[in-house]
């Protein structure tokens, strides 16, 4: 159980707090939970063939890119991008 906590701790390391100026308390809980979010929605697990937490399979593919754009969410202050299809 400690390689995983230990795991954990250095993915938010480096993907976080290594590129983020915490500057109190609730900016650290604000930030915490923004990225804890992206964690369990949207960034891709090697261990679950590169699914999110929360989703149970993957999204169907685009088949026309001329139709289907792909729409970026910038968070935390353009450090993480998320990429969604649009309609």
């Amino acid at each position: 159980m400690n390689a995983h906590c230990e795991r954990v701790i250095g993915t938010i390391r480096r993907e976080l707090l290594d590129q983020i100026l915490v500057t109190g308390e609730a900016h650290a809980r604000q930030v915490q939970k923004t990225y804890e979010n992206h964690y369990n929605r949207h960034r891709p697990h090697q261990a679950r063939g590169q699914l999110p937490p929360e989703l149970q399979q993957h999204p169907a593919a685009a088949r026309d890119l001329g139709t289907h754009r792909p729409l970026r969410t910038r968070i935390l202050d353009r450090l993480i991008n998320e990429y969604r299809q649009a309609a």
